[in-house]
């Protein structure tokens, strides 16, 4: 299993995965290769996910290391066992599961040996931990048959310190009963399901070392045992054996005779440590160069890095090809990543992070980590804001400082409003951003809790100079968002989130003096405000004369305390779902939204309702269910808005995305509008609907914008204008569906390093040249009817590639051809 992002593990895996990252300058699965092959599992195949070919590439076909490797890629997230059922495909042969980023001695042949003899179905390696709550733990009777099974657990459900170490033998009869297509999970789902079918689930307690290697913490501490000697694993070099040290001499590595080694060394193959220079206790990597009068201790020291003459290097982790310059110091828990620059005389304090890249002046003293992932090298703001690791990333200190530039630019005395959702992160970030706004002289009022397009309706109507929002972010449990928005209530302009992150960088703003401090308040009519401006922008009468039935499910958002009463003067019947706030609930997976999607399709379906909504925690988006209890996918949802804008309204302009289906240019043209295709960003698609002449604009993931009220994606204002729209129609959405053309759309992902996508950018051009392309966003090219689209992804590394053809199979074969043309092209030497 060697998939993983290695989130925890970063900055280290900004640019490497984790199975590749060394543990005594051998990658951690390196070491699992050689116990494999130490005994007797010879035949390999390496599940992959995350920077593939960086892996393949130092792998190979494996005879390096005497066993055969070969490798496969799931076409999606299916989780831990559906991802090895996807492997094992037709095989009738038992399988070994290993993880490929943990390190451990563990002798698998005995486990192999307990599986055969218990005749078990499944067989957990278990091992026994002092803090067992980042893992599955497990009770077994004496013989070893599991009785009981928990996936990290809270303190007060722990039952045990005997864990689940990842590693598991399975035989054939288990695979059938992994459902292909969907995320599956071992943990949660597979060994829970033996349990409660009864079926033989054991567990195997081994002896040996076993550690996971997920976090920074836990790599230093595999570094130490390994210096200590309590591993088992293979340590590339000589070992000799003096008073006072042990070191581990690869070839060529150097050590002038005037240098101190002491305690446990390992030196890589070509490294050098200069005259006068003291290395203790510290793994330091292939062709690094420690000068003259250096100190390091307790490090970890990767391959090609240059520490200057008199530097000191205290337990810190140093990425591949860093410079450390002279004189220069690293204090405990540092770590510093690939390619970094740390002047002379600079001063890195405790437990700071230094993302790939970046560069530290001489002299300097860095005190604040720069905690930012891959792209954040380049910028602090992204597709949603700004957005990190909640009180890791984003902590209180970072988001006050934030607040400050933000205020220095928008200038004294001018009044910001603030808001957040109702997780307690965001309470906490929202007033640390409001105290830095304070702090440089802008007046903030304060709407508490409130869903966005509220906000943005606010800062436009009382005409203030900006606002922010705080929120838990709805992909991703661990990340908090913070929006900034214009005095339109639109997202900030690039060039003002240039200009932020410059300050927040230069820390170049002047706090204001005491009696110029910014003035808090908090308003109370910004809902009502709102909902009286929604209200006047739409026909009630036609509304309430037909007296739609409605199923709603608020997602536990702040929506729920706002639209009951826009509805109720609707006189729209609503069957309300979860409108409750619930901070557990805020982020959703992808399993859980269908989840969702499928309870309210079943509720419309029963109730016999005309219409279900799904809106957004935030209130931004909308997701459509027909009077029939169909979902209705993206492009169907954004088609059938298009067309009620369309029978409803004499002419006008509708704005959509270059990946959107062409139905709507084809209903277009039969009813007198234009269709204009914009970049399918949310400041691009904003700042279409300021046009005059626009009477939609829409995307395919929910975001629906009607201008005549305001021009910011707001699913309450969305829902509104369907049901009046439908309402003045007299028509439902299934039945309005039959108008709308048929066409196939598909929609692919291609992983493609981010350093990468600038050539494969300039090859898509150059091979489309002489067709008919679009530079709109990425680059779409149009055959007829049909058109194919490579869009690379702001914030990953991936394109994301979607076709449209009048035939599903033609929709799939101009998606994959460009994939493997994306493929082909990120392989290319630069």
């Amino acid at each position: 299993m060697a998939g993983g992002f290695g989130t925890r593990l970063r900055p280290l895996t900004a640019h490497l995965p984790k199975p590749l990252v060394p543990v005594g300058n051998v990658p951690v699965m390196e070491h699992m290769v050689r116990l494999l092959k130490r005994h007797g599992f010879t035949d390999l195949c390496v599940l992959l996910y995350f920077l593939p070919d960086t892996i393949t590439s130092y792998f190979g076909d494996g005879h390096r290391w005497g066993v055969k490797v070969t490798y496969v890629t799931p076409p999606a997230d299916l989780g831990t066992a559906g991802a090895v059922n996807f492997a094992v495909g037709d095989s009738d042969e038992p399988v070994l599961v290993v993880s490929a980023d943990v390190l451990t001695d563990i002798d698998l042949a005995k486990a192999a040996a307990f599986h055969r003899g218990r005749g078990a179905e499944a067989t957990m390696v278990l091992t026994r931990v002092e803090l067992p709550l980042a893992y599955g733990i497990v009770i077994t009777d004496e013989e070893g048959r599991v009785l009981r099974f928990l996936e990290k657990p809270a303190w007060g459900e722990v039952f045990s310190d005997t864990i689940n170490t990842g590693i598991y033998l399975l035989d054939p009869s288990v695979f059938p009963g992994i459902p292909a297509g969907r995320s599956y999970d071992f943990g949660r789902e597979l060994f829970p399901a033996l349990l409660a079918g009864g079926r033989p689930l054991w567990g195997h307690v081994a002896e040996g070392y076993w550690r996971d290697v997920g976090d920074l913490a836990e790599y230093r501490t595999a570094h130490l045992d390994l210096l200590q000697g309590k591993i088992g694993v293979d340590i590339p070099g000589e070992r000799h054996v003096s008073e006072g040290h042990t070191v581990w001499l690869d070839e060529g590595a150097h050590v002038d005779h005037s240098a101190r080694l002491s305690g446990s060394v390992i030196l890589g193959r070509g490294a050098q440590v200069a005259a006068g220079a003291r290395v203790a206790n510290s793994v330091i990597g292939p062709e690094t160069v420690i000068q003259a009068g250096a100190d390091v201790e307790g490090s970890v020291v990767w391959d090609g890095v240059e520490i200057g003459p008199g530097a000191a290097v205290r337990e810190a982790v140093i990425g591949r090809k860093s410079v450390v310059g002279a004189n220069a110091f690293l204090a405990e828990g540092v770590v510093i990543a690939d390619f970094c620059r740390i002047g002379e005389g600079s001063v890195v304090k405790a437990n700071v992070k230094v993302w790939p890249y970046k560069e530290v002046e001489d002299g300097a003293t860095l005190a604040m980590s720069l905690v930012w992932g891959e792209r954040w090298s380049r910028s602090l703001f992204g597709r949603y804001g700004v957005s990190g690791l909640a009180n890791i990333e984003v902590s209180p200190e970072f988001a006050a400082k934030l607040g400050a530039a933000c205020g220095a630019i928008v200038g004294r005395r001018r009044v910001m409003i603030t808001s957040r959702d109702h997780h307690k992160a965001s309470r906490m970030i929202n007033r640390a951003l409001m105290s830095g706004l304070l702090s440089v002289g802008v007046d903030v009022q304060d709407l508490g809790v409130a869903p966005v397009p509220v906000v943005r309706y606010q800062v436009a109507a009382l005409g203030l100079a900006g606002g922010t929002h705080v929120r838990k972010s709805p992909y991703d449990p661990q990340i908090l968002d913070i929006k900034f928005f214009d005095s339109r209530g639109l997202e900030v302009a690039p060039d003002r989130e240039k200009a932020m992150e410059r300050l927040f960088f230069m820390e170049d703003f002047e706090r204001a003096p005491m009696d110029g401090i910014g003035t808090l308040s908090f308003p109370h009519a910004g809902t009502d405000r709102y909902r009286d401006g929604l209200l006047g922008s739409v026909d009630r009468e036609a509304v309430r004369r037909t007296g739609l039935r409605m199923v709603l499910d608020y997602a536990f958002g702040s929506a729920s305390s706002i639209f009951p009463s826009v509805l109720g003067a609707l006189g729209v019947e609503v069957i309300s779902l979860n409108a409750y706030l619930d901070e557990t609930k805020i982020s959703k997976t992808a399993e859980e939204f269908e989840r969702s999607l499928h309870q309210l399709s079943n509720i419309v379906r029963t109730l016999g309702a005309d219409l279900g909504v799904l809106l957004d925690t935030g209130g931004e988006k909308v997701f459509l269910v027909d009077e029939k209890g169909e979902i209705l996918a993206g492009d169907l949802t954004l088609a059938l808005v298009a067309l009620l804008v369309m029978r409803t309204r004499p002419s006008g302009r509708i704005v959509v995305p270059v990946t959107a289906s062409r139905a709507v240019e084809r209903m277009a043209e039969e009813h007198g509008f234009q269709v204009t295709r914009s970049r399918g960003t949310a400041r691009a698609l904003t700042e279409a609907a300021l046009a005059p002449d626009v009477a939609l604009v829409g995307e395919e993931m929910g975001g629906l914008i009607f201008p005549s009220f305001h021009p910011a994606f707001d699913g309450m204002s969305a829902v509104v204008r369907i049901l009046e729209m439908m309402a003045r129609l007299d028509v439902r959405l299934h039945q309005l569906s039959r108008a709308v053309p048929e066409t196939y759309v598909t929609r692919l992902e291609v992983p493609c390093p981010d350093e990468r996508k600038g050539a494969v950018m300039r090859r898509l051009i150059q091979a489309t040249k002489g067709a008919s392309v679009e530079l709109i966003e990425g680059v779409r090219v149009s055959m007829g009817d049909d058109w194919v689209a490579a869009i690379p992804d702001a914030d990953r590394a991936a394109f994301h590639v979607v076709a449209e053809s009048a035939n599903r199979d033609r929709a799939q074969r101009l998606a994959e051809e460009f994939r493997d043309r994306i493929t082909g092209w990120r392989k290319e030497p630069a």
